[in-house]
């Protein structure tokens, strides 16, 4: 795949995750629990991911590489998707789906820098330069200019 296809497929993920957040607000609203919004958002996502499974997989992990993958790889990831979904859900009903997102993006962009500066989670190594300073400082003036009343 090219690279503006790639970029526009991450793109739609960005719509699509800011579709789910304001969906599953509402369902946590009505639920009167964000926590009961983001079970129930995982169990529908189990059930959708198992279906793609069943139907795209061609091959699975032998049991000797599922041996090898390291026990926090297993539940790490779930807990950080529960712990920032749920602030998700909790936050868009406080601050506006606009401000949330704008401010989930601008702490997704900051800390994925900073990984990728010292490659942290066997990630490769992408260094800090002046280019990607100066798009922290616009992201941030653009949330700035997003929430000024």
């Amino acid at each position: 795949m090219n690279q503006f296809f790639i970029s526009f497929l991450a793109f739609v993920a960005g719509v699509l995750l800011t579709i789910q957040g304001g969906l599953n607000t509402q369902l946590g609203m009505l639920l009167k629990h964000p926590l009961l919004a983001t079970v129930t958002a995982f169990f529908f996502s189990l059930c959708f991911a198992l279906l793609l499974v069943l139907a795209g997989v061609k091959s699975y992990p032998s049991g000797e590489q599922i041996r090898a993958i390291p026990i926090y790889l297993w539940f790490a990831g779930g807990l950080f998707s529960v712990l920032g979904v749920s602030l998700y859900y909790y936050t868009i009903p406080k601050l506006g789906v606009s401000t949330m997102i704008s401010l989930g993006l601008c702490g997704q962009l900051f800390f994925s820098v900073l990984a990728g500066h010292f490659g942290w989670f066997g990630l490769p190594i992408e260094p800090i330069t002046l280019k990607r300073a100066m798009g922290i400082l616009a992201m941030g003036s653009g949330i700035l200019l997003i929430n000024l009343k």
